[in-house]
Parts: C-alpha cells; structure tokens; sequence
C-alpha cells in the first residue's frame, strides 16, 4: 500500500512539474504577427461566417509559428477592413489530394462561406498519375458544392520542379486552371508567385516558405478573394 501511495505522489509532482514548463515556455515566448496593419480592427467573434483554408503543410505553415501561415495573415486583413469571417486552418502537412479527399466530409461538418483548396503539390513531387489527382481534386470540389451550393470556392494554382520530366511538369500546371474553368471557379494562378525558387524567402528546405514569404503569399491569395468578399 505505501508503494502505491508513493508512486500515485509521484506521478502528480511530474505531471504539475510537467505543467509548469509548459507555462513558463508560452509565457517566454509569446506569439508575435509579421502582418501588421495600423488600422487594424478586432475580430468579432460572433460571426458565422467562415472562410476555410483547406491543405498541406503550404497552408498549415510548417515550420513557422500558425501565426505567420498565410491563413493568420489573411485573417489579419480581413479583420482590418471590419468584414466578418472566420478563416479557418485546415492545413494538414503532408496531405496528397487523395488523403484530402478521405478527410473532405470530417472538415464540412462546419458551414463554410468560401472554401479554398490549396492541394496537390505532394502529388506531383511524388509523381502521382496526373489522371488521380484531377479526379481527386474534382471530387473534393464537387463535395464542397454538394454540402452548399452556394459556397465559394477558390483552387490555390500549383507547378512543380522539372524533376518528373517536362511532360509531367507542364501537364500538371495546366491542371489547375482547366478545372476551375471547368468549375467555374476561382484561380490563384500560383500560389508561390514570387516566393518558389528565392532561397531568401524559403526555408532551408527549399519548398517551405519563411514568414516573409507568407506575407507574398498572403497576398496572392488575397488578390483573388478580396473580388468574392467584394462581391
């Protein structure tokens, strides 16, 4: 019985001693925003209205703080010009257009206003058939339309590194605008515009962005949904 005692005693010091450390860790380092605007407005919180951010590790912001993910960043100025959305990040890193389209119906479960799919870089950097991640991509897209009709959807443009071949290459670029054409959808023509291929805006991977990355790339999504919430 006293080793029992001794033990349970034990277990809670490391678990309160565990929880300090937690503390003090968040508490030395708060969180900071690269994306600032001098105007800025706070967010209100009761809105319903949800913009969703739905991709890999471009969207969650690998390696950087969710804070300086181009989701936060759009938040920012979202908020800064008083429109009343949530954005919502639903990044998950690693995520080809097939585990995306596995994981479509668990993240609808919440209304959603504007969707925007940022998907298909891991597909090419492995060399998936193009065929499967097009009809991966359109079954997510019509998921999207058939949970609500009249939810937005913006396609986030991808291109890849020649390594696959230049067939491969310039067929997976192209399959981007036909299917929001096809859709009749919105296009970010590339997401990385400006920031792929700039070791100084890149981490030291070469395919992630640094936070001065995510504000470029903050900004080509914004050029592209500030026309909807204009609308």
């Amino acid at each position: 019985m006293r080793s029992l005692r001794g033990s349970f005693v034990c277990i809670v010091m490391l678990f309160l001693i565990s929880c300090g450390q937690k503390t003090k860790k968040s508490k030395d380092n708060p969180p900071t925003k690269k994306y600032t605007i001098e105007d800025q407005k706070p967010s209100k919180k009761s809105s319903d209205k949800v913009i969703l951010c739905f991709g890999n590790s471009l969207t969650a912001g690998l390696g950087l703080k969710s804070t300086e993910a181009f989701p936060a960043l759009i938040q920012n100025k979202i908020d800064s010009l008083g429109y009343d959305y949530k954005v919502v990040n639903a990044g998950l890193s690693g995520e080809t257009t097939a585990s995306g389209k596995n994981r479509i119906n668990w993240v609808l479960k919440q209304n959603v206003d504007i969707f925007i799919l940022e998907l298909g870089a891991n597909d090419g950097l492995r060399g998936i058939p193009l065929t499967e991640t097009r009809q991966n991509l359109q079954d997510i897209i019509d998921t999207v339309k058939s949970k609500n009709p009249n939810t937005s959807i913006i396609l986030a443009g991808m291109q890849i590194p020649p390594n696959m071949g230049q067939d491969y290459t310039s067929q997976f670029r192209n399959i981007f605008p036909k299917l929001a054409q096809k859709n009749d959808i919105a296009l970010i023509p590339f997401l990385l515009e400006g920031v792929a291929g700039n070791p100084d805006l890149n981490q030291s991977d070469g395919i992630h962005p640094t936070a001065e990355g995510y504000e470029i790339v903050s900004y080509n999504v914004w050029k592209v949904l500030k026309n909807i919430l204009e609308q």
